[in-house]
């Protein structure tokens, strides 16, 4: 099974990701450590980002898809690749959540603003439609707590027949 999880910032993908493969017995691959040790990708100081051109991530996912049978691949701009994956998941959160969330982590006030507007425009939701279309993409809110976000996972994961029950 290959999975794609995706979502703003602070929608709970890498805590989700690792929980999720945790009971399904997967490997876990985020972007941002994939693309540093890759090497693909540069820090950019004024935004204090890593900058990961989306060819090269595509390449090194692809990659990481052919080692494992049993894969999550997470991170907010897989959403922008098409990549042969069995469902998408896509993690949302109510913009106030978002923002008291990224706050909390210590964003900039400018950073927390842009992926507020992100999680509100649909950012990541337009991008996954566009690239998987909507019978792959499970989309799932993550605001009452991991356990209830991971039970809604793993229900439509086995509605879907992607998992045994």
């Amino acid at each position: 099974m290959k999975l794609l999880l995706t979502g703003s910032p602070g929608t709970g993908k890498t805590t989700i990701a690792k929980r999720l493969a945790k009971k399904l017995g997967c490997f876990v691959v985020n972007e941002r450590d994939l693309a540093l040790e890759k090497g693909i990708g540069k820090w950019d100081h004024a935004d204090s980002e890593l900058v990961i051109p989306l060819g090269a991530l595509k390449k090194a996912a692809s990659a990481e898809l052919k080692k494992h049978k049993n894969i999550i691949l997470e991170g907010h701009i897989l959403c922008e690749v098409k990549l042969p994956v069995d469902a998408v998941i896509l993690l949302r959160t109510h913009p106030e959540l978002l923002e008291a969330r990224l706050g909390g982590r210590g964003y900039a006030a400018e950073k927390v603003q842009d992926n507020v507007f992100c999680e509100g425009i649909d950012y990541c939701k337009k991008h996954a439609l566009r690239n998987y279309g909507s019978k792959r993409i499970i989309e799932v809110r993550n605001e009452k707590g991991i356990k209830e976000t991971l039970s809604n996972i793993l229900e439509e994961l086995r509605r879907r027949e992607i998992i045994g029950q």
